[in-house]
C-alpha cells in the first residue's frame, strides 16, 4: 500500500498545538473587554470598603453607603467621558500619545478635586435644593440618592452612545427633579438655578471668546512674521509664563485659602513672581528646541508640544476642581441629612468622601477614556498645537474662575465653546485672506478661476467647522437638564414607594 508524501503529514501533536493556539487567541479577544469593568468593579468594592470605615455605626450607615458607592460609579463615568475635553485637543493635534494623555489627566484630575473641588460641592449638595426647605431629612437624602442615580445612568449612556452630554447639566436637572418631587417647587432655589443656567449658556461664548483671542495673537505675533522662528523664540516664553503665573495665582488663592488666610494680593504677587521665572527659564529651552528649525509653520508645532502639554494639564486640573462636584455633591448632601446637619457655605465636604470622587474620575479616564476624544480633539474641526494650545488654556481659564464663585459650569460647555471658536475664527480669518488676494488674482489672469473656486469650496468643507457636530451637540444639551429632572422625579417616586 503506498504511504502519503511525508510533506503531507501533520503529526497528532501539531493539530493538538493549533486548537490549542486557536483556543487561546478566541478567549484573549473575549475577555479583553471585560478587563476595564472588572477593575472597574474592583474599584466600586474598594470604595465601598472604603466608606465603611467612615459610616458603619452612624445613622443612616447604609444609605451613605449605597449614595459612596453610586457616587464613585458616577465619578468613574465623568472621567471616562470629560477626558475628551481635558486632552482631546492635545491629542487630536498629535502633540501627546494618548497612553500620555490619560496619566497626565489622571493625576492632574486628583489634585484639582482635592485641592480645590470643594466650592462647587456646596453648590450641589446644598445651592439647589436645601434640607431647610425639606424638613424631613430622609426624604431630602432619598431626594439626592434619586438624583444621583439618574445622573450616573444618563452619564453612563451617553459614554455607550458617545454623545457630548453635559454631566453638570444632568446632575442638576436631577436634583431640581427629585427635589420637586420630594416637596413640590418651593424645594429647589430657582434663583440660584437660573444663576447656574445662566454661566451654562456665558462660559462657551467667553471661552470662545477667549480661544479666538489668543489664536489671533498667535497669528498677527508669530505665524505670520517673515521670521517665524524668532518670533515664536519671543513670544512663546511670554505665554508659557502667562499661563502658569495665571494658575499659580489661582491654586494659592483657591486652594491654599482653605488651609491659611491668603489675600488676594498676596496671590496675585506670588502668581506674577512664578509667571516671571517661568518666562525668564523658558526663554534659553525654547531657544535650544528653536535651534536648526525651518522657517515654516510645521516647525512652530515643534515649539508649541510642551505648552500644549502644561496646557492640558491644566484643564485637567480645572476639570477635576469642577467636576468632582457631579459625582460627591449629592453624597456630601446625604452624609448631612443623615446625620442631622446643617451646615453653611463655608464649611468643607467631607475629606473621604472628597478622595472617592477624586480617584473615580481618574479610574474612569484611565480604563474608558478614549472613546470620545475623537469627536473633541478631531471631529469638529482640525486642530494644530497652536489652536489646541489656544483652546485648552481658554477652557482652563473660564472653568478655573467658575470654580472660584463656586458655579458647576459644564466643562464639555465649554470646552466645545473654545473649538468652535477656534473653528469660527479659521472660516473668518480665510475667508478674508481670499478676498484680499482675490483682485490681485484677476488682475493677473483677467478672469477668476472657477478651479480655484472649487478648490476653496473643497478646503472649507474638509478643514473648517462641521456643523453636523455643532446641531448634534446642541441638540444633546437641551434634552439633557428636563430628561434628567423627569427620570430623577420618576425614580424618587418609585424609592418612596419602597423604602420610605
Amino acid at each position: 500500500m503506498a504511504q502519503p508524501p511525508r510533506n503531507r503529514i501533520k503529526p497528532t501533536l501539531d493539530k493538538d498545538l493549533d486548537k490549542q493556539t486557536l483556543v487561546e487567541e478566541a478567549s484573549y479577544h473575549l475577555t479583553r473587554g471585560m478587563t476595564a469593568p472588572g477593575i472597574g468593579l474592583l474599584f466600586l468594592i474598594m470604595s465601598a470598603l472604603f466608606a465603611s470605615a467612615f459610616v458603619i455605626g452612624q445613622p443612616g450607615g447604609s444609605l451613605v453607603l449605597a449614595a459612596a458607592i453610586i457616587g464613585a460609579y458616577m465619578a468613574m463615568n465623568i472621567g471616562a467621558k470629560d477626558v475628551a475635553n481635558n486632552v482631546g485637543p492635545a491629542v487630536g493635534a498629535k502633540a501627546l500619545p494618548l497612553t500620555a494623555a490619560l496619566l497626565i489627566g489622571a493625576i492632574c484630575e486628583v489634585l484639582g478635586a482635592v485641592i480645590t473641588g470643594g466650592n462647587v460641592v456646596e453648590t450641589i449638595s446644598s445651592g439647589i435644593i436645601n434640607i431647610r426647605t425639606i424638613p424631613d431629612s430622609n426624604i431630602f437624602a432619598w431626594a439626592m440618592l434619586s438624583a444621583l442615580i439618574t445622573a450616573a445612568l444618563l452619564v453612563n449612556l451617553s459614554n455607550y452612545l458617545k454623545a457630548p452630554v453635559s454631566t453638570t447639566h444632568t446632575v442638576v436637572g436631577g436634583v431640581a427633579g427629585a427635589g420637586t418631587a420630594a416637596y413640590g417647587f418651593a424645594a429647589v432655589d430657582w434663583f440660584s438655578l437660573g444663576r447656574i443656567a445662566m454661566t451654562w449658556v456665558a462660559t462657551p461664548f467667553i471661552s470662545a471668546f477667549f480661544a479666538t483671542l489668543l489664536l489671533a495673537f498667535i497669528n498677527r505675533f508669530i505665524i505670520n512674521q517673515s521670521d517665524k522662528i524668532a518670533a515664536a523664540r519671543t513670544w512663546v516664553p511670554v505665554l508659557i509664563g502667562i499661563m502658569s503665573g495665571v494658575f499659580t495665582a489661582y491654586l494659592i488663592w483657591v486652594g491654599l485659602h482653605q488651609v491659611v488666610v491668603i489675600s488676594f494680593a498676596t496671590a496675585l504677587i506670588s502668581g506674577l513672581a512664578v509667571g516671571l521665572l517661568g518666562w525668564r527659564l523658558c526663554i534659553p529651552l525654547i531657544a535650544k528646541q528653536s535651534h536648526g528649525l525651518e522657517n515654516r509653520n510645521q516647525s512652530l508645532r515643534t515649539l508649541f508640544q510642551w505648552p500644549l502639554i502644561l496646557a492640558a494639564a491644566l484643564m485637567s486640573f480645572a476639570h477635576g476642581a469642577n467636576d468632582v462636584s457631579n459625582a460627591i455633591g449629592p453624597v456630601v448632601a446625604i452624609v448631612r441629612a443623615t446625620q442631622g446637619v446643617i451646615i453653611g457655605e463655608t464649611a468643607r465636604a467631607p475629606q473621604w468622601v472628597m478622595l472617592i470622587g477624586a480617584f473615580g474620575l481618574s479610574c474612569g479616564i484611565l480604563l474608558f477614556g478614549p472613546r470620545l476624544i475623537k469627536l473633541v480633539g478631531e471631529q469638529i474641526t482640525k486642530l494644530n498645537p497652536m489652536r489646541a494650545f489656544c483652546v485648552s488654556v481658554s477652557t482652563a481659564l473660564t472653568v478655573l474662575v467658575a470654580s472660584r464663585f463656586g458655579m458647576p459650569v459644564s466643562t464639555t460647555h465649554t470646552a466645545i465653546g473654545a473649538v468652535f471658536g477656534v473653528g469660527f475664527f479659521r472660516e473668518w480669518y480665510m475667508q478674508n485672506a481670499r478676498r484680499r488676494l482675490e483682485p490681485a488674482r484677476v488682475e493677473t489672469s483677467g478672469e477668476a478661476n472657477d478651479d480655484d473656486n472649487e478648490n476653496s469650496s473643497e478646503i472649507r468643507r474638509r478643514y473648517l467647522v462641521r456643523r453636523s457636530h455643532f446641531m448634534t451637540i446642541v441638540a444633546a444639551w437641551i434634552i439633557t437638564v428636563p430628561t434628567s429632572a423627569t427620570l430623577a422625579a420618576g425614580f424618587y417616586g418609585i424609592m418612596y414607594i419602597l423604602f420610605i
